[in-house]
């Protein structure tokens, strides 16, 4: 498949696809196989993709969210500064709308929903991608084996109900809190 970055509206992701096309029309002209049944997809990972997710999914093939720079752009903050770094919170029920938002119009469109980036592999963040019903997690190979093991202990009917409990709540710290204390 094709994965177009930082796509923030769908004006964007047809303009892409239109010079996708174009590209393969020149490289057929070339006599070099095109393969014509490429998935295509986009990564979300700015505010703007995530409001207009249900539009964008009617345009692809499936979703990844990138939620570095998601968590970057939606709380206005820079993660490599150190002023502010503390203020980086996965778990900001803003950041878990977000998601549950793409996920919810990702798979109402028939599209798969991966995730990508440091949230994936945050052990803190496990059970509530699981509850949110993401279709695949890409992290670094390290964070496998935990994610792994908590994803096996874990049941999708106890993540959604931590799922729900913690979307109740306005304040990061408070699903921090609430998590930790779930999971132990």
């Amino acid at each position: 498949g094709i994965m177009f970055p930082m796509i923030s509206g769908v004006g964007e992701l047809r303009a892409a696809k239109r010079i996708l096309e174009e590209v393969k029309e020149e490289l057929k002209a070339e006599k070099v196989p095109v393969n014509d049944n490429i998935e295509l997809g986009i990564m979300i990972e700015v505010p703007s993709a995530v409001m207009m997710a249900e539009n964008l999914a009617a345009e692809v093939d499936f979703f990844s969210i990138g939620t570095n720079d998601l968590i970057q752009y939606a709380l206005a903050i820079d993660r490599v500064n150190e002023r502010v770094s503390y203020l980086y919170r996965p778990l900001h029920p803003a950041i878990l709308k977000f998601i549950k938002h793409v996920v919810v119009a990702g798979h109402n469109a028939g599209i798969k929903v991966n995730m990508c980036g440091e949230m994936a592999g945050d052990p803190l963040c496990t059970m509530i991608l699981i509850g949110l019903e993401l279709d695949g997690l890409s992290m670094t190979p390290l964070a496998i084996p935990r994610i792994k093991k908590i994803i096996r202990e874990s049941t999708l009917k106890e993540s959604k109900k931590l799922l729900q409990k913690v979307m109740t709540f306005c304040q990061a710290t408070d699903v921090e809190t609430y998590v930790e204390s779930f999971m132990k």
